[in-house]
Formats: C-alpha cells, structure tokens, sequence
C-alpha cells in the first residue's frame, strides 16, 4: 500500500510515476478525500479539546461552591451538550472518509523504482544476461513435455480432467518421483543457501490476501472457500509474509530469510486458451518459494542475492535461460522492481518464466503492517519485503522433459538430481 502522506506531499510525482505504468490511475479523488479528512480531524480535535476545557470548569466552579443551577454553568453544560451532538456527527463522516481513502488507495498498485525501465509491456522488458546456451539441445526433433511424459507414461492429463476439470495433471510413477526430488534438492539448496525452511498453512484468509496485494483487486484469480474466510493459497508468498503480519521485529534479526515448498492454486483468469496443455499454466501446482525481510537500507542488494538464488537451481540443473528486467508496464501489482528468469524450451524455441523475484520496498510491510525497531533509537520502521520462486518445480519438469530428452525416447535426468532419483535416465 502506498503511504498517504507521500500521496499528499508528492502528488505530482505519485501520478507521474503511476502513469508510467500504462493503467488508468488517478490520485486526485484520494487527495480530496483526505483533505477533507484532515480538515474534519482538526475541527474534532478542537471541539474535543473545548469539550474537555468546559467539563474542568464546570467542575471547578462547582468545587468552588458555584450554584449548579447558575446561568454560567448553565451556558456552558448548554455548550458542551452541543458540541457533543456536533461530535457525534463528525465521527462517523470522518470514519467513512477514512474507509473511502482506504479502499482507494488499496486499489493502486507500488510505485515502479527508478531504477526500473519505462516501458509498455512486455516487448519493452530488458534482457539482462543470458547462462547455458552450451546446453541447449541440437536434437531438432524434441516432443513437447508433454508428449514424451504421455509417452514415458509419468503424466496423464485425461484422468486428472476425470477427477477434477482441465488444467489439472496427474503424475505416475517416476513422474511423481521426480516431482518429488526437484521439491527435495530446490529445497536443500536453498536452505544450504540461508533459508529457515517453514511449512505454512495451505490455506488463507482474506486479511493475509489483502496484506500481500491479491485482494481487492485480483480476487478472481483464486479459489475461495465458500463457507469460510478462507481461499487456496495461490503463492507460498502469501502465507508466509503474513506469518510476521502486525509485529515489530528486532532490527538486529534481520534479515529473515525463508523458504516453502506449498502447492499454489490459481484461476488464470484471463488466459483462457493459452498454455492449454502441459505443465506451464495449472490451476494447481507446486512451488519452492524464496520470502526476505529485510532492513529498508539493503533490499536492493538483497534483490540481486535473491535473483542468485534463483539461479543456482538452474545452473545446478544445467537448464539454459535468460534474466529479464521488467519494464514499468509489465511489472505486478506489488513489486517496485521485478526479474524474470525464463528457462528454454526446445520445442517451442522459446524461453518461458520460471521464476519472478521481485523487490516490494514497503508496500506490502504497510498493508501487513511489518515495522522493525533498532536498539536505543526511538519509533520504529516498515521492512521491506521482497519474494522469488526457488524454482516453480512444474515448469523445471517441463524444462528437463525437454532439454535433456535423447533420440531414442529416453530422458536423462541431470547430474545433480540423480541421488534424489536413484537413477539416470526416465
């Protein structure tokens, strides 16, 4: 959530930096409402404070021996009784201010930073650098992942659409094996790198939704329990950020580095005929997610870490991909500055995401209201958050279906996961 006071004071450079990224964005509604707020607070607090002076004196006038009945108590019981009546009218107008500026600054998305390029979409983003073009297959006659899983018989989409609805798959056999190793080696890699594995709740609710900015505006986007305040978690990011919602952390703590396998469940609404087969878009999936909280001084450089970390898994898997910076107008709601790493895939010839880390800077610590205190200094300070997938283990699937295929139908499964598999070939 963007600070209001920053919404205020730097109205032009809120809107300007808003715009840039390509949606319709207007602060002045939000500016409005909260000068008539302010306006409202200060006149409640100056009747509150003429309420509180007139209680003293009819006190100590009547302390002094003062008639109740006297006119000039009289007129002052007569004075405080109406600017409690005036009281109790402002209060509520001043309420339903402060929850019309609440829903609409909810509903505007982070500042990009500025280090973060200008741009449309994603025909603007910048490519970064490029690892592995040595591994990418020559092989010209590489199936799709998920041809040679139906071939191999470790995948089967017919009964999981029995079960459940398209977008689902089943994995049988050494598929589920190897499901189950890439979970295993994502993480102990990356508790090897610095990260407290935790195991969240699987579901949650609507406030943690809110805190990492799904909600409001991308309700549709996931699954809700209907009886409940309760919705499928659609990212580790979400339950595990809101495992610190509404502390005050040890500044000398952080940073506070965690790691989560969860199954993820998403709608991908909006993307109705796209990725129709295969592993790249599910409605349920399974990811190893990277979460940081970190002192405001340092998330930048942490970004970079994070990104690193993200990196490994794929190197150490020896999977070709590329790192793009996404531009202000592909950039999501709550990151101010966004990486992609995009693997390779042969059968396509293109690269697709597998992982977006992505630096939050305090929007998120204010909705979930995450400050951190420094020892012997006064007040305290938001965090900053910042979130990666370490590594969205369907599509690392995928890409080794493909990218280590043989000619004679076989797999090969990378060097690095064989002791979790306990063979060398699917």
């Amino acid at each position: 959530m963007l600070d209001i006071k920053q919404i205020r004071e730097n109205p032009q450079l809120v809107q300007e930096r808003l715009n840039t990224r390509g949606g319709n964005y207007d602060i002045q509604p939000i500016v409005e409402l909260n000068q008539q707020q302010r306006e409202l607070e200060v006149k409640r607090s100056q009747l509150q404070a003429r309420s509180n002076e007139i209680g003293k004196l009819v006190g100590q006038k009547v302390k002094s021996g003062t008639n109740p009945q006297d006119p000039e108590i009289q007129a002052l019981r007569e004075e405080g009784n109406s600017i409690k009546a005036t009281l109790s009218e402002l209060e509520p107008q001043e309420k339903e201010l402060i929850v019309k500026i609440q829903e609409l600054v909810l509903a505007l998305p982070n500042l990009p930073s500025d280090s973060t390029p200008i741009g449309k979409n994603e025909e603007d983003n910048v490519e970064v650098r490029r690892w592995g073009d040595e591994y990418i297959p020559q092989n010209r006659n590489i199936l799709p992942h998920w041809e040679i899983g139906e071939k191999l018989g470790i995948l089967n989409v017919e009964r999981a659409v029995k079960v459940a609805q398209s977008r689902f798959v089943t994995l049988i056999g050494t598929g589920a094996a190897l499901e189950r190793a890439l979970i295993q080696f994502m993480l102990d890699r990356q508790i090897a790198a610095g990260y407290v594995e935790v195991i969240p709740p699987f579901l949650v609710n609507s406030a943690s939704l809110t805190a990492t900015g799904q909600l409001p505006k991308f309700a549709e986007e996931s699954f809700k329990c209907a009886e409940d305040d309760l919705w499928l978690t659609p990212t580790a990011e979400v339950p595990v950020t809101n495992l610190y919602r509404g502390e005050i952390l040890a500044a000398e703590d952080l940073p506070i580095y965690h790691c989560a396998y969860t199954p993820c469940f998403r709608r991908e609404a909006g993307s109705y005929g796209r990725d129709m087969r295969g592993l790249i878009r599910l409605h349920q999936f399974n990811k190893v997610e990277l979460v940081k909280f970190v002192h405001p001084s340092t998330s930048f450089d942490e970004l970079e870490k994070l990104v690193g970390n993200a990196e490994a898994i794929l190197q150490a898997l020896k999977l070709p991909y590329r790192v793009i910076e996404l531009c202000t107008g592909d950039l999501g709601f709550s990151a101010t500055k966004t990486y992609d790493l995009e693997v390779w895939l042969p059968s396509s010839g293109k690269y697709r995401e597998i992982s977006s880390c992505s630096n939050f800077v305090d929007f998120q610590a204010r909705r979930a209201e995450i400050r951190c205190k420094e020892a012997g200094k006064k007040g305290t300070q938001l965090v900053h958050t910042l979130n990666g997938s370490g590594l969205a283990v369907g599509r690392t699937m995928a890409a080794i279906l493909e990218n280590y295929q043989q000619p004679d139908g076989t797999v090969q499964i990378p060097e690095a996961l064989q002791p979790y598999l306990g063979r060398e070939v699917l």
